[in-house]
């Protein structure tokens, strides 16, 4: 059984509009489905405002999904409210991505990691600190500087108590919501790194977010691509890297730096991201899609298994090739 297993799940936000016309929804999050393995790390990527940060915040209730099911454990969090929301959050924690204003400037480290202790374990004091003494070291802070305040630190050490005070109630699934963004490049590789490392001796599931695919293939077992609020392409990280299925995957692999030759034509998108507000009619990726016709413009396309393990939502990919138009 898989540790997280998402079904069908849609985040909205209501929008404000007069007291007699009809409420509209923004629908950030339309029918997404996935599972993450226990020890496995799974990337999720898109371009800003494609409902990453949304699907993160589903998953932990941060937001109330609209509609779908989240089990974690095969337990189903969409379902929990009050005392046992609170108690089964120590299964799944998150990383936020501003290390600056995820943490209370009020608090010291201390306080901030004796905090989740005393809410979510059954330790006395002592207990309390030598655990938060251990979880300094596992993230490679001195535990000497416990009394410090946030603003004492840098921004990757401040990531690093982010990181600290999630994996603090010892949970199963770890979402990353792009945890690095906010970072100097030079800190980006140590906080890669560290996750990797903890995710190898946790063995815990791990989410993790990002806009940047190099990034995201570096660290992932296995990528999700999102367009507009949908999976459109999800496959094993090198083959998805190295022949993607969905031109939009290949748009992003595309603006990606490289001195190696790319094994497909590089694609350059035209136009901005559709607004989720007015979603075009039919695929939405097709304004800006130069392997668009009719049948993109009419019908939308399923998210479908290409080639074992791999999945595509284009009408013109087949497992022999990428982009290959059918007969309209």
């Amino acid at each position: 059984m898989a540790l997280l297993e998402v079904k069908n799940l849609k985040v909205d936000y209501p929008l404000r509009g007069s007291w007699f016309a009809k409420r509209k929804y923004l629908h950030a999050v339309d029918d997404v489905s996935f599972t993450i393995d226990r020890g496995e790390t799974v990337g999720l990527v898109g371009e800003s405002g494609c409902g990453k940060s949304s699907l993160a915040k589903a998953l932990v209730r941060l937001e109330d999904p609209a509609a779908g099911s989240i089990h974690i454990a095969g337990m189903d969090i969409a379902a929990l409210k009050g005392k046992a929301l609170r108690k089964a959050r120590k299964k799944f924690q998150m990383v936020f991505q501003d290390p600056y204003g995820s943490l209370n400037p009020r608090l010291s480290i201390q306080s901030t990691l004796d905090e989740v202790l005393s809410l979510h374990t059954a330790l006395d004091r002592s207990a309390r600190l030598e655990r938060m003494k251990e979880l300094m070291n596992l993230v490679g802070l001195d535990p000497a500087q416990l009394p410090r305040y946030p603003h004492q630190f840098s921004g990757g050490q401040r990531q690093r108590i982010g990181i600290a005070r999630a994996l603090a109630t010892e949970p199963e699934l770890l979402i990353a919501d792009e945890p690095v963004s906010a970072l100097d490049v030079s800190v980006q590789a140590s906080i890669i790194n560290l996750l990797k490392d903890l995710q190898k001796t946790t063995r815990i599931g791990l989410l993790f977010i990002a806009h940047d695919l190099a990034v995201v293939e570096h660290i992932s077992d296995r990528i999700l691509v999102m367009y507009l609020g949908r999976v459109v392409e999800s496959a094993p990280a090198s083959e998805l890297c190295r022949k993607p299925l969905h031109p939009y995957t290949a748009a992003l692999i595309s603006a990606v730096p490289t001195l190696q030759k790319q094994l497909f034509a590089p694609i350059k998108l035209s136009g901005d991201v559709p607004s989720p507000l007015n979603p075009p009619t039919g695929c939405a990726f097709h304004p800006r899609c130069p392997y668009a016709r009719e049948k993109c413009r009419r019908e939308r396309p399923v998210l479908r298994e290409i080639a074992p393990g791999r999945f595509s939502a284009c009408f013109n990919t087949t497992e022999n090739g990428v982009f290959t138009c059918e007969t309209p």
